[in-house]
């Protein structure tokens, strides 16, 4: 009765046991995985924009600062540096933050390592125990006077039973203790990984701050420079101002008299900006389901100057209104269509410089600052089709092509119909 007793006792603690251990494994799956799946897209996105502000870095690099220019200007120079401090300042925070999420997650999965650690030893201790226990009290002898022992059939039966269940609890408890070894290992080699991934972001992150004052110490210089000149630039700054104010002027009258031929050509229209024909209507809809998927206008770019009202980069308390964005590329690029349309205007500048005009039904781009042009008014336009070489200033040594999206009479955002960078 004694044997009885404690087999059954034994059996009763032996089913406890398995379902708390089944519980501790459900409950850090669901863990590991929940914080897994929090953190990652949190460390992802950091990493795609670190690898983008770095490529920003290199284009800033050769299309800004390789240029031999025949003239100093101490205000671009300032301006072209004012912006790569910018971006190295928002990779360098980047990188902190990469840093700083990566310094979380090792210190959750230590602290995940020695749970399972202790976990694994309790297992270990359990299942040693109980096969000193099985040694002791389960031999042939015993196995088989328990079941003669028994008083009816049915008893004796259900104690067989009981002697297999014991048995598979046993090996299962041999296959917990397996998972919860592997378990460890792959955090631990996930724990290494982290560790060498923290180590490079603080070395490169150390790499980018030595930069950065160097950096510093040169715009230092350059404001110095600029500050003993401030009246001359600023003067300098309003010319250019009012002769982009001119420009813009120009521009709005080109597309204004273009929606008033429209609407002569097509005299029942109650449209307020372009009449267009049924064939017009499907190209503009075929534009604005393109927002945010347009090409863009040069094979190599980086924005130099955003949509809006933007505060100078070298003069505070200065802002420029800007109709659309300024774009740095390479010597020698052309310009090339972000849709398909026809040309509607070509427009050139008092010092020859050429603006094209492309129309897409009640949407046009316009492609500013080209040195010549390869297409005429009123040809029909393919997508991303060359349509002339892009200035390159002498003084500044920079290719800069001025882009702009109109719908009718509004400005739009070229940002936010081109393709992100």
């Amino acid at each position: 009765m004694h044997t009885l007793h404690f087999l059954n006792f034994n059996n009763n603690f032996s089913q406890k046991k398995e379902s708390f251990f089944r519980l501790i494994t459900f409950c850090f799956v669901f863990f590991v995985c929940t914080a897994t799946f929090a953190q990652s897209p949190s460390q992802k996105s950091l990493e795609a924009k670190r690898t983008r502000l770095q490529l920003e870095i290199k284009k800033m690099n050769s299309l800004l600062f390789q240029s031999k220019s025949e003239g100093k200007n101490l205000l671009h120079e300032l301006s072209d540096l004012n912006l790569k401090i910018g971006v190295r300042s928002k990779l360098i925070a980047t990188i902190n933050q990469e840093a700083a999420v990566l310094d979380s997650k090792i210190r959750k999965n230590q602290k995940q390592i020695k749970t399972l650690e202790k976990e694994l030893q309790l297992l270990k201790d359990d299942y040693a125990a109980m096969i000193y226990k099985s040694y002791k009290s389960k031999s042939m002898q015993s196995r088989l006077m328990f079941l003669l022992s028994a008083d009816t059939f049915d008893q004796a039966y259900k104690r067989f039973q009981y002697m297999g269940q014991y048995t598979d609890f046993r090996k299962k408890q041999g296959e917990e203790i397996a998972l919860q070894t592997v378990k460890v290992e792959k955090l631990t080699d996930a724990l290494k990984v982290q560790k060498i991934e923290k180590q490079n972001l603080l070395t490169e992150q150390k790499e980018e701050q030595t930069i950065i004052e160097v950096e510093k110490k040169e715009q230092e210089v350059l404001l110095n420079e600029v500050k003993s000149q401030e009246k001359k630039y600023t003067a300098e700054i309003k010319k250019k101002q009012k002769e982009e104010r001119k420009i813009d002027k120009q521009i709005e009258k080109i597309i204004r008299d273009a929606i008033a031929a429209s609407k002569k050509k097509n005299k029942g229209s109650t449209s307020k900006g372009f009449a267009l024909t049924p064939e017009a209507k499907i190209l503009a809809a075929k534009f604005t389901q393109n927002r945010g998927k347009l090409p863009w206008p040069v094979t190599n770019a980086l924005v130099v100057r955003k949509f809006g009202k933007v505060p100078h980069e070298s003069i505070s308390g200065i802002y420029r209104q800007s109709n659309g964005i300024h774009i740095a590329t390479n010597k020698k690029a052309q310009a090339r269509a972000i849709f398909e349309g026809t040309v509607l205007a070509i427009q050139v500048s008092s010092i020859g410089m050429k603006t094209i005009y492309v129309q897409h039904g009640n949407y046009i781009s316009l492609y500013s600052n080209l040195e010549t042009v390869s297409v005429q008014k009123g040809d029909p336009i393919a997508l991303k089709q060359n349509i002339g070489e892009i200035h390159t200033d002498k003084v500044t040594g920079k290719t800069i092509l001025k882009f702009q999206i109109w719908k009718d009479t509004s400005k739009e955002n070229p940002a936010s119909w081109l393709l992100r960078l």
